[in-house]
């Protein structure tokens, strides 16, 4: 076997001085170390100005600038963000008039009602799923199930009607609840709902179809805010699918009805990359004018930095 091949003529290689080439990182961007006792402010101004560190300080500018001229920042969410401890921090930013919409999928109830009836949620799935026990709890079916039923006979939405049942029971941890904080300082949090993927669709006083017309009640509500996004600021949190679609639906509405809506941010937070998020929040909405950023990381960690650092702008 030949093995053999002709060399290439080196003679002819050419080289560049790297001093007269367009470099894309340069010093000036780089980070600057910690010194003791410094202030958050001080802590931003530190990150590196490439990638991610540009990114959450454009984020953060965004929200503040948008909410001190009044316009959308909406928030919305899977149940993994209540169950990361991260009300306070959303019931915060809607006291401080910087949220003015927080929508979440169905299973965000489930977390936002045990929290303000127990100050704990979240069954251990492995344990339970074996006998049959998982998503069974008596209390959480029975409330959020009433409440369904009391957005039909009140022709109001689900997320409403939770927080007005959660603040009128007077529940002990009401005050870390979003759905009883939105109720009580008059500020929408819709909730939608896919049939089939929560514990309280199994149970037998589930009304479907009650459910069903409290969470389009939710969609429209949703959708009304979002025609009014222009300028403003779309956040996804830890919702991997429904909110993503729900979001996708929302904007077409509002352009279909003529709607000026192609100038704002949006904003995808998770600890993983996901194609519906990436696709329908990030990128495809914000063709032409918008902007879209993708941050992956922890919640628990991303939420309180953005938060932070909104509360230090406005």
């Amino acid at each position: 076997m030949n093995d053999s091949f002709k060399n290439l003529d080196y003679s002819k290689f050419k080289t560049y001085s790297c001093k007269e080439r367009v470099s894309k990182v340069n010093c000036k961007d780089f980070s600057r170390p910690w010194e003791k006792g410094g202030s958050f402010s001080i802590f931003l101004d530190k990150l590196p100005s490439i990638l991610a560190g540009n990114d959450i300080r454009y984020i953060i500018k965004a929200i503040s600038c948008a909410a001190k001229k009044k316009k959308q920042v909406c928030f919305a969410m899977g149940g993994h963000i209540i169950k990361t401890g991260m009300s306070p921090i959303i019931i915060d930013l809607m006291k401080k008039n910087v949220f003015t919409l927080i929508a979440m999928n169905g299973a965000g109830i489930i977390h936002d009602l045990e929290t303000a009836m127990m100050g704990r949620t979240s069954e251990d799935v492995a344990l339970s799923i074996g006998n049959g026990s998982f998503g069974m709890a008596k209390e959480t079916s029975a409330f959020l199930n009433q409440a369904i039923k009391n957005a039909k006979t009140q022709s109001i939405g689900l997320g409403r009607a939770v927080g007005h049942m959660i603040l009128k029971e007077n529940l002990e941890f009401k005050n870390l609840s979003l759905t009883a904080s939105g109720a009580a300082l008059d500020i929408p949090v819709t909730v939608h709902v896919a049939i089939g993927t929560d514990i309280i669709h199994m149970h037998p006083d589930f009304d479907a179809g009650a459910c069903g017309e409290a969470s389009h009640y939710d969609f429209k509500w949703f959708s009304s805010n979002i025609s009014n996004l222009e300028n403003g600021v779309f956040i996804n949190a830890g919702s991997a699918v429904i909110m993503p679609e729900v979001f996708l639906k929302a904007v077409s509405l509002a352009r279909n009805l003529g709607h000026r809506l192609y100038d704002f941010t949006t904003v995808n937070l998770d600890f993983i990359r996901h194609y519906r998020p990436m696709t329908n929040v990030v990128n495809r909405p914000t063709l032409g004018k918008g902007k879209g950023f993708n941050i992956v990381g922890h919640h628990e960690i991303l939420i309180p930095l953005i938060a932070a650092g909104v509360v230090e702008s406005l």
